[in-house]
């Protein structure tokens, strides 16, 4: 399929200007963060930094996003839902990384945001019956297609929040995954799509220089959560609304790692009779880091995994007669991967073999207190 030039050089102004004005931006908000005291403390173990560290970075990447859009995009009444929709989460976003919110307060907000796009024509109406056995190709929604939509956009965005916590992992999951609908967009001439998709990845790459580890400054809950929006959204304007037929799947395979975090994340804390929402050490990133990786080797490893979701993806809705091989191929080493982090056989053994030392020890300090004992008249 021939990809329409003019769009190719739209979406390459589009993504130039988006990176060059998020990474002369950030310098102006990180002194920004330190007036206002935007500053993530390093205060307990899921943190993975040693010092103080400025946040508010998605801040720049806000801006950087919006200056594209302005200027390249097609402002229509969708549009305008969905970047009123993200203008909430961003301020939503800039009060928490200040002033740390009640979360409840946070999900409500982020509801309201969602509901916005969701009643102005951003709605997933129907996608593919998952069930192969099923006569039915798809599941039309009807009058469940908003609120679908708004707990569609709501779990995206607070998806990607989750997975931020290593320096550059949710930035670059982020612009990986933008590029993959980026691609998708552009092999089916989706102009709209195409150039927000561009802004976005331009916007993510200009502020990378400054979160890749040893990160100088954190995208904060203002960066993850606007970033989470805008791929939700727009995975409903460019995967469900134009692939209708995969469409259960694609979105899925594109947003796979922060969705498949948040999922195991859920299901492990009620497991343990904890709430969903209770924050902990337990995560993909940290899994990795207690594997013995370090910071830069475990979010390579994430990028491995989103990237090789995304090229399925892209196999896939793409068409040829190797798509089927090559993503069931690519679906087999993220399964190996992912079953190494969920079930880590190093620290496995670590834990066997301390627990194993730990109950010697014991036994030879009961006996020792036994031997010790008979020599008493």
């Amino acid at each position: 399929m021939l990809i329409d030039n003019q769009l190719v050089a739209y979406v390459v102004l589009a993504l130039v200007v988006a990176l060059v004005v998020s990474f002369l931006t950030t310098p102006v908000v990180k002194t920004f963060a330190y007036k206002v005291g935007a500053i993530d403390v390093p205060k307990d173990a899921r943190r993975m930094h040693k010092v103080p560290i400025p946040r508010l970075g998605g801040l720049a990447i806000f801006i950087g996003f919006m200056v594209s859009i302005l200027l390249f995009a097609s402002i229509t009444s969708e549009m305008k839902s969905i970047l009123l929709g993200a203008v909430i989460i961003v301020v939503l976003g800039v009060v928490d990384d200040i002033m740390a919110l009640p979360a409840m307060l946070k999900f409500v907000v982020q509801i309201v945001a969602a509901s916005i796009p969701a009643t102005h024509g951003v709605q997933i109406l129907a996608f593919s019956n998952p069930n192969i056995f099923s006569d039915d190709l798809y599941w039309v929604l009807g009058w469940l297609s908003i609120p679908f939509t708004v707990i569609w956009i709501v779990a995206i965005t607070n998806a990607v929040n989750l997975i931020d916590g290593l320096d550059g992992l949710a930035n670059g999951v982020s612009a990986i995954s933008a590029t993959t609908m980026l691609v998708i967009a552009l092999v089916g001439n989706q102009t709209q799509v195409a150039i927000v998709l561009a802004a976005l990845v331009g916007a993510c790459v200009g502020f990378m220089p400054y979160n890749m580890n040893p990160a100088k400054m954190f995208m904060g809950d203002t960066g993850a959560t606007f970033l989470g929006f805008i791929l939700a959204t727009m995975s409903i304007q460019g995967l469900f609304k134009y692939y209708a037929v995969i469409s259960f799947v694609v979105p899925f395979l594109i947003l796979g790692l922060p969705i498949f975090d948040t999922a195991f994340a859920f299901i492990r804390r009620i497991a343990h009779g904890q709430s969903p929402m209770h924050a902990d050490r337990s995560h993909i990133h940290h899994r990795l880091i207690d594997m013995g990786l370090n910071q830069k080797q475990a979010v390579a490893t994430l990028y491995v995994i989103s990237a090789i979701l995304g090229l399925s993806a892209v196999v896939l809705t793409t068409g040829g007669e190797q798509k089927a091989m090559v993503l069931f191929a690519a679906l087999c080493i993220v399964a190996v991967v992912a079953a190494r982090v969920v079930f880590p056989k190093e620290v496995t053994k670590e834990l066997t073999e301390e627990l194993h030392e730990e109950i010697e020890g014991l036994k030879e300090h009961v006996q020792h207190k036994e031997e010790k004992k008979g020599e008493e008249p």
